[in-house]
């Protein structure tokens, strides 16, 4: 991830200049549900209508599709998300995607395994054959599904050696999707989240304007024109950090965020324990 320190502006103000009668017509989704860990659940990007809650990527999916249908003189988009932080994969599947199914949804996003990833034993091809199964399940009630590949971790000191890892699931979830006809949610192949400015402060998840730019990747993965053309834009580049900077908020990282991380691990802890879903039922998005 390049160096950087200047929050960008969040995209998708200007509109793209796509196919009008695409960009007219009503998505033909009247009900989401999204389904993973804390990158669904939104971590790090507060909701701006209440300061209790987070927001996130498909969050403002539904938005996005929500007020297309609108503008289209269809009824607004149903959207429940029942992502919960610190999940691992086999949970995820076991508990939410049973729970979804109940919700009669004709769109599920699941995204999942990077809390796996974390752990040196995860096994890419397990966890393949374990997705692989939900996406059927999925796929047999007529709900589409949005799958999504892990982010590309190269420029992380410590998340890229489980690089290889992902790129292996990663590839698996290409094969999952052409087989039963899912979408895909490109994250490793986006140009812009190598920049430091779309992530937080604890270095593993997305800031608001990340997760703005991976909305718009979602719109894409769906087949639809998105919002702003410019969404995978790197950003303008900055000088480097000095190295003592660049120390003293490595070690504030190790402090406040990895060794919290870390002690929760060797505790069988996850930041997400008694935790329920933030919207567990289908409710419209205005």
């Amino acid at each position: 991830m390049k160096d950087a320190r200047t929050p960008s502006a969040v995209p998708g103000t200007t509109p793209t200049t796509g196919s009008d009668d695409a960009a007219a017509a009503a998505p033909r989704w009247s009900r989401y549900v999204a389904l993973g860990d804390s990158f669904t659940e939104g971590l790090w990007d507060p909701d701006p209508a209440d300061p209790h809650a987070v927001r996130g990527w498909a969050d403002m999916l539904a938005a996005h599709l929500s007020s297309r249908r609108v503008a289209a003189g269809a009824s607004s988009l149903e959207y429940a998300n029942l992502a919960i932080r610190g999940r691992l994969l086999r949970p995820i599947l076991a508990e939410q995607v049973p729970a979804s199914l109940e919700l009669g949804p004709d769109l599920v996003s699941l995204i999942g395994g990077g809390n796996d990833m974390l752990r040196p034993a995860a096994d890419p091809d397990r966890m393949a054959a374990d997705l692989e199964d939900a996406v059927v399940r999925l796929r047999r009630t007529g709900a589409d599904v949005l799958l999504g590949t892990g982010i590309d971790a190269r420029d992380s000191p410590i998340v890229r050696r489980t690089r290889s890892r992902v790129a292996i699931l990663n590839s698996h979830v290409w094969s999952i999707a052409r087989r039963h006809d899912a979408h895909v949610l490109d994250l490793w192949g986006m140009r812009s989240v190598h920049d430091w400015r779309l992530w937080a402060e604890d270095r593993i998840h997305l800031t608001t304007d990340g997760h703005a730019r991976v909305a718009q990747a979602a719109l894409v993965a769906l087949g639809l024109v998105p919002d702003d053309a410019r969404w995978d834009d790197p950003l303008a580049p900055l000088p480097p950090t000095p190295r003592l900077e660049q120390v003293r908020a490595d070690a504030a990282w190790l402090r406040v965020h990895a060794y919290p991380w870390a002690t929760r691990r060797l505790r069988g802890r996850s930041s997400g324990d008694l935790r329920v879903p933030k919207r567990p039922q289908p409710e419209p998005v205005r």
